[in-house]
């Protein structure tokens, strides 16, 4: 049996990716490791999103060589492999700068890892698949999916159309490609029949889905909550523009959906919003947020801001603060700009100094972590459905999430999969105390397909 470590970086998708390859190499006798130093193989997944990544993966690229080349002395030989949005838009730098890295490869051709591993055993020389392929990758990939547990996730849509200023998605993933609804379903029922309660379904913009069968997000939704033994279903990330009547009027008719969205608006400046070409203006997204709380009126929205995007000024970042404490967030991720090699706006005029987008990040966090907390304390005294999702981490304790995504603990003996009514009665900017109010534990339900 050979050993496989995988060192994933990013979002949920990349999350999901990585379970993908694991499932993909197993038939070719790998199976997991946490140690760098027994690993016959070792993926490092990226994400190009965040500050710095490709210098934090060259540092651990750096790492690894000096394992890989310690096996090699003592007769053992190691696959060394990065994929992901990294790979995927700076293969040719990885080559030149890494020639230790035996493929490179993107988020698209994971389904040809077997081939490249075999490539990459019988000559030296990179092997590198950083083209988009004309077919699916989910076409291609194994049905059987490994269990996640109470809480699986499941892609359905990828790629993005959107070219925001900022952005190497669409240059990294492609453009937005929609799976079947059909395989959707099946995935989905796998994944329930191997435990799962809640489903988040995965896109880039996940509420641009348009798959065969379905065609919307909403019917989509609709479709998956037929499922039996499905409770919840959570999606992410979806774009304001992307935001439809369906899918909202699907928040107040589907119980199954969970009251909680992310929305992200990057900015509260029209003039910042215009050149970010994320193509809605700040009273665009005031709208949509009236609409889906008419809809909805308990749903938590969440959302991502970007600060000190080039020529940001003062006014600019005022509105942002005067957007977020209109909204009332109940959580959000914000981010200083850094520029991304081959974006719009890496090449704008006018870029913010550190400092200043340090100081602007700061207020706007306080803001946000504020309305937060707020949000949290407003559930204490309320009652309201908890999905356990393992034990607590004290003794007699369990670990659940509420409707909206907040994590729970509090003093109960239930399996993981229950759903539990409980009262919060403490809160903190993180998570809620609750005590239960209602014992049943019964098993849940499982689907036979």
């Amino acid at each position: 049996m050979k050993k496989l470590l995988i060192r994933t970086w990013g979002c949920q998708m990349n999350v999901y990716d990585s379970a993908r390859m694991a499932e993909v190499l197993a038939p070719l006798g790998f199976a997991p490791t946490e140690r760098a130093e027994e690993a016959d193989m070792v993926i490092l997944n990226t994400c190009h999103i965040r500050e710095k990544a490709t210098e934090k993966l060259f540092s651990e690229l750096g790492r690894l060589r000096a394992v890989k080349e310690a096996r090699a002395a003592a007769g053992q030989g190691m696959v060394l492999a990065v994929a992901g949005c990294v790979a995927q838009a700076e293969g040719e730098e990885i080559a030149a700068r890494a020639p230790y890295v035996d493929i490179v490869f993107g988020p698209q051709t994971i389904h040809r890892l077997p081939e490249m591993v075999a490539r990459a055993s019988r000559a030296a020389g990179l092997v590198l698949e950083t083209d988009f392929p004309e077919e699916s990758k989910f076409d291609h990939l194994p049905e059987a999916r490994a269990p996640q547990g109470v809480t699986a996730f499941l892609t359905v849509q990828e790629g993005c159309d959107k070219f925001c200023a900022f952005c190497v998605v669409p240059y990294t993933r492609g453009a937005e490609t929609s799976r079947p609804a059909a395989a959707v379903l099946a995935e989905a029922r796998a994944l329930v029949a191997a435990g799962a309660r809640e489903i988040a379904l995965l896109g880039q913009n996940v509420n641009a889905y348009h798959g065969e069968g379905a065609g919307s997000l909403a019917r989509l939704i609709a479709m998956l909550a037929e499922i039996p033994g499905l409770a919840r279903i959570r999606y992410t990330t979806s774009h304001p523009r992307d935001m439809s009547d369906d899918l909202i009027a699907a928040h107040r008719d589907i119980p199954q959906l969970m009251p909680v969205l992310h929305l992200p608006v990057q900015s509260g400046s029209d003039r910042v919003l215009a050149a970010m070409n994320r193509g809605h203006s700040a009273a665009d997204y005031l709208r949509l947020v009236e609409k889906l709380r008419a809809a909805r009126p308990d749903i938590a929205i969440t959302s991502d801001f970007i600060v000190g995007h080039p020529g940001e000024e003062e006014a600019d970042h005022e509105a942002t603060l005067r957007l977020v404490r209109e909204v009332g967030f109940a959580g959000a991720y914000s981010f200083k700009y850094s520029p991304r090699p081959g974006t719009p706006a890496a090449r704008l005029p006018r870029q913010v100094p550190e400092e200043v987008k340090e100081a602007r990040l700061a207020e706007l966090q306080a803001l946000l972590s504020a309305q937060q907390l707020a949000f949290n304390r407003a559930r204490i005294g309320q009652s309201f459905p908890v999905l356990v999702t393992g034990p607590g981490r004290h003794p007699g304790q369990i670990a659940g999430r509420s409707p909206w995504l907040q994590a729970v603990h509090a003093r109960a003996d239930a399996p993981p999969g229950a759903i539990l009514t409980m009262t919060a009665i403490a809160a903190t900017a993180n998570s809620l105390t609750c005590i239960l109010q209602d014992a049943s534990t019964r098993p849940p339900e499982r689907d036979a397909a």
